[in-house]
């Protein structure tokens, strides 16, 4: 498919990868000082690669709605932080416990648990500092109150009401006797659609959208998250540790309950082309249109890693 400066999409999508990640490690710390061995490990972590699907997410709602600007970048570059830090933490002895993620050995393994924990704690605390100099990008007293506004968002999907409350939830199935759908849906709201909730929601905010088209953002990226969380569970699966650059069967290791173990593969893959669509049609919804986010939502219904 043919998308911007006569580039097919997977051309457009590396081009605003590699711009995410220039955002990103703009704003990573220099390793220096006693704290070294600690920001050696952020940007381990971080440099590790991935899709750097949030920011890139962010960026195109703050486009959809017209955006312009240049204090979207802190918030793009705090989003990813907050993901790697998240992951760091997934994958601690206490969590998930796995030794590699993007095909390498996981923070833990190479750097310790203890300084994998604190490089999770520093990555969290140098978000929210990265997206407070967003204020220092503008002086116009309405793009001031969305900035206040979307690090409120940025807050409440990361924390106890957003992935971290998914994350408590996931720690409690895992010895829980009966986890009911609701529960389950729950998990996958908050540990997975939260982030990608801030990242649809920041963008609109940001380029000045009302508050129903960010509800309706919220609900696109509601829909989202929970076919890409259900897919992620479809892959641990069907995939390989090759191709996923993970172990694979490490839900079934861990005794997690998952879309997949609960209604079976076919009915699971039939659910993220049903959400999938449905976000869709929330996006193609607006007056303006984005056809490089409505194509990369197609995509995540049929990625393999």
């Amino acid at each position: 498919m043919k998308m911007e400066n006569g580039m097919n999409f997977e051309e457009v999508l590396k081009s605003k990868t590699d711009r995410a990640e220039r955002v990103l490690f703009k704003y990573m710390p220099e390793e220096t000082g006693f704290q070294k061995k600690l920001l050696e490990a952020m940007n381990y972590s971080v440099s590790a690669g991935g899709k750097r699907l949030r920011p890139i997410l962010m960026e195109e709602s703050f486009l959809l709605f017209g955006g312009k600007g240049a204090y979207i970048e802190p918030f793009m570059a705090a989003l990813e932080m907050i993901h790697n830090y998240s992951l760091i933490h997934d994958d601690l002895p206490a969590m998930d416990n796995d030794e590699y993620r993007r095909g390498r050995l996981t923070t833990w393994k190479v750097y310790g648990e203890g300084m994998a924990v604190l490089s999770g704690d520093g990555l969290l605390n140098l978000a929210f500092e990265t997206a407070a100099g967003a204020f220092s990008l503008t002086e116009d007293e309405n793009e001031l109150r969305r900035i206040a506004g979307a690090i409120r968002i940025l807050g409440k999907k990361a924390g106890i009401y957003g992935m971290i409350g998914g994350q408590c939830g996931d720690l409690e199935a895992e010895t829980a006797l009966d986890v009911s759908r609701e529960m389950l849906t729950f998990i996958h709201e908050n540990k997975t659609a939260a982030l990608l909730q801030a990242a649809f929601m920041i963008g609109a905010v940001l380029a000045g959208a009302d508050e129903d088209e960010v509800g309706r953002m919220e609900q696109a990226a509601y829909d989202i998250g929970i076919a890409f969380q259900i897919q992620d569970d479809i892959l641990d699966v069907t995939s390989s540790t090759e191709i996923l650059g993970k172990p694979v069967g490490s839900d079934e290791k861990n005794n997690k309950l998952t879309y997949v173990s609960m209604h079976g593969l076919e009915k699971s893959r039939e659910e993220v082309l049903r959400l999938s669509e449905e976000a869709l049609e929330i996006l193609g919804s607006f007056d303006r249109k984005n056809p490089f986010l409505e194509e990369l939502v197609r995509s995540l219904a049929g990625r393999e890693k």
